[in-house]
């Protein structure tokens, strides 16, 4: 079968190239895209060659190409490998760490079977939508705790959305571009501020009657860290969601975090558990039949959140506007 996948084959180029159809190994499923979503902050990294991907090991010393995106995204299965029990072809599923290509094969246990109401266009985001999950649970909120999220790309947008969700009172969204933070009220924040205000910190405490409880940090820059702390109430929780590639941090810990008792805690998403969910530490599993579960009933349609939709083809304009624009919205390539 012909095959087509986007591949970023030098700094800030994205092409859409021929691919060999492979099929399933034992263990795996090929599944035929229907919707993929842009990652927009793990995608510029890959896209204009940042050296510092990997949370695990140390950075590149230069960047190598060809890289790819796209590790959210749904579809129907065409092929099952070898002892795979669980799907079957033309099931609907969500994929999880795959990439932007037509046939995507990818382990069965990677994959999330649909119920018939779950659009593509909103399994496609679940993924992504598990990282700030992971990092609400972290902080343990609770009913009625205020919260604040610092930073307004996708993954602080979601936040906003499952933060109501979860009960917190107020939320306050936070970044320095006007358009966003109106984006960010119509998701369900009670507040929006700009970080640059002289009088933000002032601002949040007075809104949240003395400090934010939890925030969720999703700049992953030191000055957003900093501001975030300036924010706090006493014994608050900070969940570092954003990918801080750049360690060059002058944060004053002895009295942001020392004194004030403020909790810092990583949120990448590969630091969970693999199996058997616990209080606050849930498994990827647990989390994706959260989602599900929350587009059943009612409770959270992200599929509304999408901004725009392209076709493969128009990829190459697309990550052009990826790499050189300030703000990026939220994107989903068409397979069909």
């Amino acid at each position: 079968m012909e095959n087509k996948r986007i591949l970023f084959t030098a700094p800030g180029v994205a092409e859409y190239l021929d691919a060999p159809y492979r099929k399933p190994e034992p263990g795996k499923v090929t599944v035929q895209l229907a919707v993929s979503t842009i990652s927009s902050g793990t995608e510029r990294a890959n896209l204009i060659g940042d050296v510092n991907i990997n949370s695990t090991k140390p950075a590149l010393k230069e960047a190598k190409f060809p890289r790819s995106g796209g590790y959210s995204s749904a579809g129907t299965v065409v092929e099952v490998g070898e002892g795979v029990e669980d799907f079957q072809v033309g099931d609907r599923v969500a994929i999880f760490w795959g990439h932007h290509g037509r046939f995507v094969t990818v382990s069965a246990k990677d994959l999330f079977k649909l119920p018939p109401e779950v659009p593509f266009e909103a399994a496609a985001i679940w993924n992504i939508a598990t990282f700030p999950m992971a990092a609400i649970r972290k902080c343990r909120l609770e009913l009625g705790e205020s919260a604040m999220v610092m930073g307004l790309g996708v993954l602080g947008l979601i936040a906003v959305r499952l933060l109501r969700a979860a009960g917190a009172m107020p939320i306050i969204a936070v970044d320095p571009v006007a358009h966003k933070r109106e984006q960010a009220l119509t998701l369900g924040a009670d507040y929006a501020l700009d970080p640059m205000a002289p009088d933000f910190a002032e601002t949040a405490k007075a809104l949240t009657g003395g400090g934010v409880k939890v925030c969720i940090e999703v700049t992953g820059k030191g000055a957003g860290l900093d501001g975030a702390l300036d924010c706090m109430r006493r014994a608050g929780r900070v969940a570092l969601l954003g990918c801080t590639r750049d360690s060059d941090f002058t944060i004053d810990y002895y009295r942001k975090v020392h004194g004030p008792g403020i909790t810092l805690i990583g949120a990448h998403t590969q630091a969970r558990p693999g199996q058997d969910s616990a209080p606050g530490w849930w498994t990827e599993q647990d989390d994706r039949q959260t989602l599900c579960d929350l587009h059943r009933f009612g409770r959270l349609s992200l599929d509304s959140m999408v901004e725009e939709t392209h076709t493969p083809e128009e990829a190459p304009q697309v990550y052009r506007r990826l790499a050189t624009e300030r703000t990026f919205p939220l994107v989903q390539f068409d397979w069909r």
